[in-house]
């Protein structure tokens, strides 16, 4: 009615116009002439036959018009309703709960109902996907929805039928809504990008974790065996992915493959890693692999340095593992086993002359480990502080908390000689200048460290740690020695004094400090010691470190062994394999009890068929601390990373903000039972 009414009062235009210009005419032909003149009466009166004619015409023929709009409008509704009817593209009207009011010939047949059947099912019974909820919003929407073998692109509409004429396109509450969903048959296209991504080349690289330690170990004569063993097990797994695989250097391969395989190696969780190390023929050691794999890129070049990327992150994480790295997201497989130790010092060799050479032309350099440091994490930072006193720089150690875990240590460097060596994060963000260089030990995350705006601050970053990298990992770096094979990073230190042009000499607190650092790490040599450990902690003996002193450091209180006493009372067994235990902290003490829940962690070991322990406790700023330990075949880091956690393979933790205890078992319970069953851990 709204648009009839507009439509009358534009024809009315049509008497209206001529009558006003012939109304100016004759007002010209008056002002020309003369009101009196012959002229201006034979061109008035012409004039006023012209407006009677006009509005004679209008008044006979308006009916006239009027019946043919009507018949021309309802003949083109029919024809618009046809059309609609027999319109190519599903479509359908619903109410806000999902009945349908109408739908045409093309949506029947989809759904495979007889045309104009009355349907009184909802729409949500042929699309489960378009549920009430998806019609209740306030906006127009279009997602995928499948029906049958068929891929449908539904564009969801809703229409105010009150205001539909007017110019207000409000929807109030009053108003009556109906849905207009369209589909789209998409499946074609859909296969046709799936295939285009499919052909997409992904790029491989498959590196030998210890080659060198597995070859020292075997007879010569069977090198060549072992190597041919090794490259027919790598040729034959990826030739089921028709990939091309080169043998690029002893223990290093390149491999190229469409991403219409990684599926299917996902879905077997690259058997490989096993396949290789099942090989024996007399080694002592079982060979492992790290797999790095690029993807996601419009550009191979680009996706081989994705590769490039990911095969760093495997080896960073101890190896034994795939890292696939598309675009920004990585993921990881494998990485069960604890790894090899590395017997060579070459890597410790190189990462200490390039660390000397990065000092030259810096004046000061600024030390920081992770938040709430441990023993290794200050002592690492306290060899560190040697190291670069001993080449002449002046040296800082930014710490924020003095936790009971350190406080021993620390009280030990009250003294004039280490006056400036410790500093906050605001006296050392003021410290920063173009000469400055920051080196982050025991840790490689950035949201971990003690300062993380001091990275940004810094432009010479240097990351000294013993822990598996992650995703998250300091970007900027610009030297970077991450050994997850080490015990501790106080061991990684203690190694790179051998290598540097000037022998630090260690005082006795500062050979105590590290020795403490190696010591909790591997909780008195019983847990990830190596040759190498006890070297660093014979070298650090040797410079001053007094084994007596040091235990009497690390003694327990009454209250931690109550602590512990508790953490024990409160285990419960899962799955037969894993112990799960808490420690509440005691009110009176302002530090949460980590240290007593990583003793428990360690001791629920010791209890028959546990494989790995997982101990939390709740501090008073919310935050839920928890140590996993593990023993065999267990990889502890890999079940803490699904709780943005990480460590190694048999000692790792986690921080969880806000989070309860029971909440925590709750999730590590599906998580330790999801992992058992699909073989992760």
């Amino acid at each position: 009615m709204s648009n009839e009414r507009k439509l009358k009062g534009k024809i009315k235009y049509l008497i209206i116009v001529p009558i006003l210009l012939a109304l100016i005419l004759m007002g010209i032909c008056i002002y020309l002439f003369g009101p009196y003149s012959t002229q201006t009466i034979v061109a008035v009166s012409i004039l006023l036959i012209y407006i009677v004619l006009v509005i004679v015409a209008y008044v006979r023929l308006m009916p006239v018009i009027n019946s043919t709009m009507v018949e021309y409008a309802l003949e083109q509704g029919k024809i618009q309703n046809e059309l609609l009817r027999d319109l190519a593209v599903p479509y359908t009207i619903l109410d806000t709960d999902g009945h349908v009011m109408w739908a045409n010939s093309k949506f029947y047949e989809i759904i495979g109902v007889a045309d104009k059947k009355h349907i009184k099912k909802t729409i949500e019974a042929y699309f489960p996907q378009l549920t009430p909820a998806v019609f209740n919003g306030s906006e127009d929407i279009a997602m995928d929805i499948e029906y049958g073998n068929r891929i449908f692109n539904a564009d969801i509409r809703r229409v105010d039928l009150t205001n539909v004429f007017l110019e207000d396109k409000a929807e109030h509450k009053d108003d009556e809504i109906v849905i207009a969903v369209y589909l789209f048959d998409v499946t074609d296209l859909r296969r046709l990008m799936q295939e285009n991504e499919d052909q997409k080349l992904v790029a491989g690289l498959v590196y030998i974790d210890n080659y060198d330690e597995v070859m020292d170990s075997l007879e010569d004569v069977k090198h060549s065996i072992l190597t041919a063993l090794v490259d027919r097990k790598i040729n034959m797994y990826l030739s089921n992915a028709d990939a091309i695989v080169r043998h690029i250097e002893n223990d290093k391969y390149f491999c190229v493959f469409r991403q219409k395989y990684m599926q299917m190696l996902r879905d077997d969780k690259f058997a490989l890693l096993d396949e290789v190390k099942s090989i024996n023929v007399g080694n002592e050691i079982a060979m492992t692999l790290s797999m790095g794999i690029g993807l996601g890129s419009d550009s191979f070049i680009e996706d081989y340095e994705y590769a490039k990327v990911a095969i760093g992150l495997a080896l960073g994480r101890g190896g034994d593992q795939v890292a696939v790295k598309a675009g920004d997201k990585v993921s990881y497989y494998g990485g069960k086993s604890a790894g090899t130790e590395k017997t060579t010092r070459v890597k410790a060799r190189v990462k200490a002359q390039a660390f000397e050479e990065l000092l030259v032309g810096k004046e000061k350099v600024i030390i920081m480990a992770h938040k709430r440091p441990d023993s290794d994490a200050f002592g690492s930072a306290v060899g560190i502080y040697r190291m670069v006193s001993a080449l002449g720089k002046e040296a800082c150690i930014v710490l924020n908390e003095v936790t009971d875990a350190i406080k021993p240590i620390v009280a030990t460097f009250n003294n004039s000689n280490y006056s400036d060596m410790i500093v906050n994060s605001e006296q050392a963000m003021a410290m920063v200048n173009s000469g400055t260089m920051l080196v982050v030990c025991d840790v490689n995350r950035p949201s971990m460290t003690e300062c993380e705006e001091l990275i940004n601050l810094v432009n010479t970053v240097v990351v000294f740690d013993h822990h598996r990298q992650t995703s998250e990992a300091i970007q900027k770096a610009t030297l970077s020695y991450i050994e997850p094979f080490a015990s501790s990073a106080c061991e990684m230190i203690a190694e790179m004094y051998e290598y540097m042009s000037v022998t630090p000499k260690l005082r006795q607190q500062e050979a105590d400090a590290m020795y403490a650092g190696i010591l909790i790490d591997t909780d008195n040599f019983l847990v990830k010691t190596g040759v190498r450990t006890f070297e660093a902690a014979a070298f650090l003996r040797k410079s001053g470190a007094d084994v007596t002193r040091v235990r009497k450091m690390f003694r327990s209180s009454m209250m931690e062994m109550k602590e512990r006493s508790q953490g024990i009372s409160n285990a419960e067994i899962y799955m037969n394999n894993f112990a799960l235990s808490y420690v509440d902290p005691d009110p009176e003490s302002e530090d949460a009890p980590t240290v007593p829940v990583a003793k428990v962690a360690n001791e629920l070991l010791n209890v028959v068929n546990v494989k790995a322990s997982f101990v939390c406790t709740e501090a008073d700023n919310g935050t839920l601390y928890v140590s996993a330990r593990s023993i065999g075949d267990v990889n502890v880091q890999i079940v803490m990373e699904r709780f943005n956690g990480g460590g190694h393979a048999n000692v790792a933790g986690a921080q969880l903000e806000g989070k309860k205890k029971e909440e925590f078992f709750e999730e590590l319970k599906a998580v330790l039972k999801e992992m058992y069953e699909s073989g992760e851990i």
